[in-house]
């Protein structure tokens, strides 16, 4: 698999809630402080989303995702000089009226909240800004497709619908990580922005391919054809962390997930992985990961907990909501 693949099949972004949902003309809602990504698309309509923080709002059209990382409380409002009614009153009084025709002024979103149950999930999240807002012709285009799916989903639901919106969630934040990482300005520096830049995109994509592998800073420099000093600074200055720093990392993120997943003894993950003994092994997890390799191996998943489906991005019922 390429890096990015990787990392987001280590995390396991776990779709917990996905599908539609709509706002009224004159409406303005506020959503609490959340865990996960949240990631939806405007499928008919308009309105503004405010981030707690982030001092301008941001102005969503038909066709725009937006990318929330965890983080503060945000609103979205069709009219911004409305008092908003908070999420969780709205939820547990089940007001009608948020299923609503466009052709009174509504808007209509579709998309999905991830619960990254990985650890380290900072590798990604580290790279992302408050909001990620995916906007213009290109950006809409390359959403197009699965949008429209979700949009005939919502219309028309039939058996294994659900699962069905689940994986179109899931396309789409794959996508809106792509189309945020080609967006990157240049001289960013991040994980994902490193992705972007071809000769740094060829070393993280050595070292994902051939974990085990006794990588040399000259190594991995021939590879991409950079001198070796060169090499060193330029992947620190992109990616924000050493060559071999990151190469421990990945390597303890892969031995955790096959410490609780795979049955394999530490030995057999450690020689895997390239060390020599397991004692070895064991000292640079337990730096990394700040427990030995069969404190992990017993420990539950270190991932935040799931919430209830009620404290979802969308109303209750959500993915429940057709478009219109």
């Amino acid at each position: 698999m390429d890096p990015l693949s990787d990392v987001l099949s280590l995390l396991k972004a776990r779709s917990y809630v996905s599908g539609g949902f709509a706002l009224r003309r004159d409406t303005s809602i506020q959503w609490p402080e959340h865990p996960g990504i949240k990631c939806y698309a405007v499928i008919a309509g308009e309105c503004w989303l405010c981030v707690d923080g982030v001092s301008d709002p941001v102005r969503l059209t038909m066709g725009d995702c937006f990318l929330l990382p965890p983080g503060p409380p945000f609103r979205l409002a069709t009219d911004l000089s409305l008092t908003p009614v908070d999420f969780m009153t709205l939820r547990s009084t089940r007001q009608p009226g948020i299923e609503v025709s466009c052709e009174d002024g509504g808007c209509y979103l579709a998309g999905g909240h991830f619960i990254l149950t990985g650890a380290h999930a900072d590798i990604l999240l580290k790279s992302l800004p408050p909001i990620v807002h995916i906007a213009g012709e290109s950006g809409k285009a390359a959403m197009r497709w699965s949008l429209e799916r979700m949009a005939d989903e919502l219309r028309d639901p039939q058996p294994g619908g659900s699962l069905i919106a689940q994986q179109l969630a899931s396309m789409m934040l794959v996508q809106a990580l792509r189309l945020h990482m080609a967006a990157g300005a240049k001289g960013t520096t991040g994980w994902l922005f490193a992705l972007a830049d071809k000769q740094m995109s060829t070393a993280i994509g050595c070292l994902h391919d051939d974990p085990g592998h006794a990588w040399t800073l000259q190594a991995l420099a021939q590879r991409v054809g950079m001198s070796r000093s060169v090499f060193a600074l330029r992947f620190k200055d992109t990616v924000g962390t050493a060559p071999m720093e990151y190469l421990t990392r990945w390597r303890m993120m892969l031995a955790g997930d096959r410490l609780k997943n795979s049955g394999e003894s530490i030995s057999a993950i450690a020689l895997s992985l390239g060390y020599d003994s397991e004692s070895a092994f064991g000292k640079a997890f337990r730096r990394v990961m700040g427990c030995t390799p069969r404190q992990y191996g017993r420990e539950a998943d270190p991932a935040v907990s799931m919430p209830s489906r009620g404290d979802a991005a969308g109303p209750e019922h959500a993915d429940q909501i057709a478009a219109e």
